[in-house]
């Protein structure tokens, strides 16, 4: 009996709950699956300007620095150093003394040929009288015509040989100019190949020093034919310009184009362009490789950093912010150079368009700027 009376108060207290349950938003005073409105989502993101300002036209390459000016130094005579005026390496000036060669045996040519010089000349002098002599002589009758002709004949012989004699002087003091060898331009010098007490002569293959002109200098690097048009006009108008960069450190030299190559190479499609650098503190280096930017001109364009430009299966877009939302923006990008993209259409300007932050985003996204990270 106790057992039933259990089961039965297990079955009201059961009902009761159940009634309480279904209830309960008569005794609660609401409805318990009314939900407040929830506050619209705010994505932060990282913004920045579009802008619309010069841009340049460029083609990067791969160029090599090349002396306007290098010079060999050799020996024009067989004789030995006597001196040597430079250091290894020195920088020198045009005109500047830098080998001194024996000149001893040429010394004592020169005098030997001044010697037979005026012994010629004072038989010219004796001849010349010889003629004014017979000239008087055939007038008077105490000569005849033969001696005339044989005194004029000698000394137009003579003539001849003193100019003969002249020109062997002549040719002596050039050589003797050989012994004294100077710096035909101004430039950086190598190590001399030769010291004091060397015998040289011209057969010689090694060169007895080697100058390169430091300043200014020649870049050359290649380009696509497809800029080889634009290059031209540009040079017509003289609006090119040549910036030279040196690997790794940031030293860079600019310039201006100074030749194009009059053939395209048909096996890689590239024209070689010669670039002329002022390079007064000999920042390229002879030899070197560079990183060489080719300016062909400047003009207007709407620019954005890289990062703002997203793709998508239907082109390129940008988020652009408005009022604090974010709206999808279809723009065509023209071309793009350290880390800033250009674009030909889509955008006018001074819009806000997002830099970090779009996987978040969507159309009609609420958006707040937040501070850009340093040196973004």
């Amino acid at each position: 009996m106790k057992k039933r009376t259990s089961i039965a108060l297990l079955v009201l207290v059961g009902a009761a709950a159940v009634a309480a349950y279904t209830t309960r938003s008569s005794w609660t005073g609401g409805n318990t699956n009314t939900q407040a409105p929830q506050r619209a989502r705010i994505v932060a993101v990282e913004i920045a300007k579009a802008e619309r300002k010069p841009v340049p036209v460029d083609v990067d390459s791969i160029g090599t620095v090349t002396p306007i000016s290098s010079v060999a130094l050799k020996s024009r005579v067989e004789t030995t150093i006597t001196s040597v005026h430079f250091e290894d390496g020195a920088k020198v000036k045009e005109g500047d003394l830098l080998f001194t060669l024996d000149s001893r045996q040429i010394d004592a040519q020169i005098e030997q040929a001044e010697g037979t010089l005026a012994r010629d000349q004072a038989q010219l002098a004796g001849a010349e009288r010889d003629v004014r002599r017979f000239t008087d002589l055939i007038g008077k009758g105490a000569t005849t015509q033969v001696s005339v002709d044989n005194a004029k004949t000698q000394s137009d012989i003579l003539a001849g040989t003193i100019r003969a004699d002249q020109s062997a002087l002549d040719n002596l003091k050039v050589q003797k100019s050989y012994t004294i060898i100077r710096a035909p331009f101004s430039g950086r010098i190598s190590a001399a190949n030769v010291k004091v007490g060397n015998f040289v002569r011209p057969a010689d293959t090694a060169p007895l020093a080697t100058i390169n002109q430091m300043a200014p200098v020649y870049v050359s690097f290649a380009i696509p034919q497809r800029v080889l048009g634009d290059l031209r006009e540009a040079m017509a108008a003289g609006s090119t310009s040549v910036i030279a960069t040196i690997p790794n450190s940031g030293r860079s030299e600019t310039g201006k184009v100074a030749m194009v190559e009059n053939t395209v190479d048909s096996t890689t499609g590239m024209v070689t362009v010669r670039g002329i650098m002022s390079n007064p503190n000999e920042t390229l280096w002879p030899g070197i490789l560079v990183q060489t930017k080719l300016i062909v001109r400047t003009e207007d364009g709407v620019v954005v950093p890289t990062v703002a430009v997203q793709r998508s299966q239907t082109g390129n877009f940008v988020f652009m912010v408005k009022d604090g939302v974010a709206r999808v923006q279809p723009v065509e990008v023209d071309r793009t150079f350290q880390g800033i993209s250009v674009i030909s259409s889509g955008l006018k300007g001074d819009e806000d368009v997002v830099v970090d932050g779009q996987l978040l985003l969507t159309q009609g996204t609420r958006v707040e700027a937040r501070a850009r990270k340093a040196g973004a």
